[in-house]
């Protein structure tokens, strides 16, 4: 069952989301804030240009933090056919009988920007790493500290029988961009 905006404002009382726009901001903005069946994330000042002079392979095993050009900004631009990896501005506590999944904005789909979808598990917490891609032949602005994707909760019956807590989940309260890793042992 998808959870309704009256059980995502009540969950966000109890911290499940911070900070909590209890509107949803519209004017002169990418929209962000509570939606009927969701919520409007917005995405930080904080991004990860990817540089592809850095690197010859892209290994999901072995990261690498320097094929990336770090920028604090207002917005930045993706270039052609590129990415950039960004956070959300807020921080998410995903409750146990939960399932949330963030989808893309139309807004920026429009313009050949892809949004990854991103699970977020039951007792999963922390600001969600973003990959953002750009489609289109020249560069797409993403502005921070506006809407960057909708996180819809689905609601179970009863609570899982292992959370990503439980699990000790590799990404559990990531507080930054956090690059992909993999366990080694």
């Amino acid at each position: 069952m998808v959870k309704n905006d009256v059980w995502i404002r009540k969950m966000a009382e109890k911290g499940m989301i911070e900070p909590f726009n209890t509107d949803q901001v519209r004017k002169g903005v990418i929209s962000s804030g509570i939606g009927s069946y969701g919520y409007d994330m917005r995405i930080a000042d904080e991004f990860r240009v990817f540089r592809p002079d850095k690197v010859k392979v892209i290994d999901p095993k072995n990261s690498d933090i320097n094929m990336f050009e770090e920028i604090k900004a207002d917005f930045v631009e993706i270039p052609a056919n590129s990415y950039v990896i960004c956070r959300s501005y807020e921080y998410f506590r995903v409750p146990r009988e939960t399932l949330a999944i963030c989808f893309g904005k139309s807004t920026y789909a429009r313009s050949g920007v892809i949004v990854n979808v991103t699970p977020l598990e039951p007792e999963w917490e922390g600001y969600i790493t973003i990959s953002v891609s750009n489609t289109a032949p020249v560069p797409v602005r993403l502005y921070a500290n506006e809407g960057i994707g909708q996180v819809v909760f689905l609601g179970a019956d009863e609570v899982c029988q292992t959370s990503y807590a439980d699990k000790k989940g590799k990404y559990q309260a990531q507080k930054g961009i956090v690059l992909s890793k993999v366990d080694k042992h």
